[in-house]
């Protein structure tokens, strides 16, 4: 058996100390380490490591405003390190802040000076940061700097495929996300970006031995797995599974909100507008938001809501919605099997960008119809298989999201006992620069009948 030490030596320096948080820090052991961080910051509370590194972690936490404050009392007791301004900048980032972002970027590149690995670091991140704000020639140029500076640099070559990406330039694209992977051949965003590139070029078996090769070096891998179905259309999942849906977005939760900024995702938004419609000025006494990820719909239903309860499978993603301050309750779980476990509980459910993750609807909207008190409203958003596609009544997508028709949907509604029914067309973000067609959905119980 394995001992894991979580606790410093009785005796130990402050400098010894921090070594040892920072190693479990590393090894995700985030409690023992912030312990560690605090008591030193009780001794030394200018220290401006502990400083930094613990805005670091409590950002990771989902506490960004902390982790900006923290940090920059790090800086301004030390101003000449570089990497400080490079996380500053992303904690900024990803809280929206880009012109603050880029601003920390280009001074970690004036203190940088000669230091090559993190110079590359800032322009790498200094190119993310101009690509959100459409300036893509100087993201490129950006990139290039970071690559020029660390050949080895894999995040910026995964970071200017992305780039290439949006610009339509799927086979230069390719050749970034390739050389990322021969960087760093665990590069797991740069295997699934090469994977969906090949899959927008219309190569679905080169797609397919994407994730096949990922499968052979990491037996077992989720996303490889839903990915490689996606694609090929073999063994699809009647959803995506609980391990796939926790990897996924534990890691995109720190980035969650800005990334989908620059794609006009307007999902919450549209939840919202259909809520306010059905409850036409009344108030749900208990609201559900099932998959409610970072809580972009929180803010949007907390006005119209009594009790607000958000559940999601990822625990990064509820970290993140707890820093908003306005969930009654938060609750990691499976969504099906959570509404299952609380029958005639709540007065609305909302759900967000959350069914674009299971194939067959049926099982989740009775669990949601048995889960509402009679009278209670279901609104939710689903992406809709194109007019005119030889599909049957829902189909996986090779981004790895489910698209289901706008009739299978309300046939399901109604045989369940849903009535009135609205379901209304609309865009819900985009995806390579397209439109992603989809359908907002409304439906009230009105019954016992389930």
């Amino acid at each position: 058996m394995n001992v894991i030490e979580t606790q410093p030596p009785a005796e130990m320096s402050l400098a010894d100390g921090l070594v040892f948080a920072t190693r479990l820090h590393r090894e995700g052991q985030l409690d023992a380490a912030e312990m560690i961080y605090r008591r030193v910051l009780d001794v030394a509370p200018d220290d401006p490591d502990a400083l930094h590194f613990l805005g670091v972690l409590v950002h990771q936490r989902g506490d960004s405003d902390s982790a900006i404050e923290l940090i920059r009392r790090s800086i301004a007791v030390d101003p000449a390190l570089p990497d400080r301004y490079v996380n500053l900048g992303n904690v900024l980032a990803e809280c929206g802040e880009l012109d603050a972002a880029a601003a920390n970027y280009h001074q970690a590149i004036a203190c940088a000076a000669t230091a090559a690995p993190a110079l590359a670091n800032a322009w790498s991140n200094l190119g993310a940061v101009l690509r959100t704000q459409a300036r893509y020639d100087a993201a490129a140029a950006a990139y290039q700097n970071a690559i020029e500076l660390a050949p080895e640099h894999a995040d910026a070559y995964n970071n200017y495929g992305n780039l290439l990406a949006i610009q339509g330039r799927l086979h230069d694209a390719v050749n970034c996300y390739c050389k990322a992977i021969t960087l760093a051949p665990r590069h797991a965003q740069s295997r699934a970006l090469l994977g969906l590139a090949y899959s927008r070029l219309g190569q679905a078996d080169e797609a397919a031995r994407v994730y096949g090769a990922w499968l052979v070096e990491e037996p077992g891998n989720p996303v490889a797995l839903h990915m490689l179905a996606s694609c090929s259309g073999e063994n699809v999942p009647a959803r995506a599974s609980d391990t796939y849906v926790e990897t996924t977005f534990d890691n995109f939760a720190s980035s969650f909100d800005a990334k989908l900024s620059q794609l006009d995702y307007r999902a919450p938004q549209l939840v919202a507008e259909a809520v306010a419609r059905a409850l036409d000025g009344g108030c749900s006494q208990h609201t559900l938001d099932a998959g409610c990820g970072t809580g972009l719909c929180g803010p949007l239903i907390k006005s119209c809501s009594a009790r607000l309860t958000g559940v999601d499978l990822s625990g990064g993603m509820l970290n993140r919605a707890r820093t908003r301050g306005v969930y009654d309750e938060l609750v990691k779980d499976e969504l099906t099997a959570y509404l299952a476990a609380h029958p005639a509980t709540f007065d609305l459910i909302v759900s967000a960008d959350t069914l674009v993750y299971f194939g067959p609807l049926e099982a989740v909207l009775r669990a949601a119809y048995a889960a509402l008190r009679p009278g209670g409203i279901l609104a939710f958003t689903a992406e809709a298989v194109e007019e005119g596609d030889a599909a049957a009544d829902y189909r996986i997508n090779p981004h790895g999201r489910y698209s289901h028709r706008r009739d299978y949907v309300r046939r399901l509604l109604m045989d369940i006992g849903y009535s009135p029914i609205y379901i209304e067309e609309a865009v819900l973000r985009k995806e390579g620069g397209a439109p992603v067609a989809g359908i907002v959905v409304t439906g009230k119980k009105v019954s016992e009948g389930v």
